[in-house]
């Protein structure tokens, strides 16, 4: 019988110590919920922060509504229109957005995709990993992006392949003028970036004068230029 009582006790002593660590556990599983929910809420309303600093930095403030550039602003355009002609846009200021005036007006804008604008109307990333005195002419693909004066159908930002015209701040008077007076020991050849040529003209005396003439006549017919491929200015 004794044995029975003890046995017994044992048994109650480790359920009611398995109902305290259920406690403790569903205590633990609130608590990380209650965390998880906190930091969901805090995340939330960073999120939502940053992305109005965002556009707060894009949008002055304290300006007309009808003034704004394309990316505070929301437009209804016509898809049925007829390429190239003018028409008017329905446009509305976006929410997180201070302005005076109507937040509702219009605004007219060509019928034409933003790919199809003009050179002025759009910036493109300019790259130099190409030759500009190449023939034929080489061209180079790249990110352009919309004015943000201008309304235009479809993305505002888009690919487009641009002819490669870079330069790197040679002049040509500048190479010209170094050719005809110090022609002879290469210092045009130095100024253009070819050290080998410009090595080996120094050391023969610009090819006794022929070499010096020959310089002079393919730089001033812009035939010569600089050896990274730019173009002068």
């Amino acid at each position: 019988m004794n044995i029975v009582r003890v046995n017994s006790k044992n048994v109650i002593y480790i359920i009611i110590a398995l109902l305290s660590s259920t406690v403790k556990v569903a205590q633990m599983g609130h608590d990380s919920i209650a965390d998880c929910a906190k930091d969901m809420n805090t995340n939330t309303t960073l999120a939502y922060s940053s992305k109005k600093d965002e556009i707060f930095g894009l949008c002055p403030a304290g300006k007309l509504c009808s003034e704004l550039p394309s990316d505070c602003i929301q437009c209804k355009f016509d898809l049925n229109c007829n390429y190239g002609l003018t028409y008017t846009a329905d446009c509305n200021v976006l929410g997180q957005v201070d302005c005076i005036g109507k937040r509702t007006f219009l605004r007219e804008y060509i019928c034409r995709y933003c790919y199809q604008t003009e050179h002025w109307e759009h910036k493109c990333l300019q790259k130099n990993s190409c030759s500009s005195v190449a023939s034929p002419q080489q061209y180079y693909r790249t990110n352009c992006s919309v004015n943000n004066d201008v309304l235009c159908l479809g993305r505002r930002r888009f690919m487009k392949n641009l002819p490669c015209n870079w330069t790197g701040g040679y002049r040509w008077s500048t190479a010209l003028i170094l050719s005809i007076t110090l022609g002879g020991f290469g210092a045009d050849r130095f100024y253009l970036g070819h050290w080998q040529e410009g090595i080996g003209k120094l050391f023969s005396f610009g090819g006794l004068g022929v070499w010096t003439l020959i310089d002079v006549i393919l730089i001033s017919l812009r035939y010569l230029g600089p050896a990274d491929g730019s173009l002068y200015i």
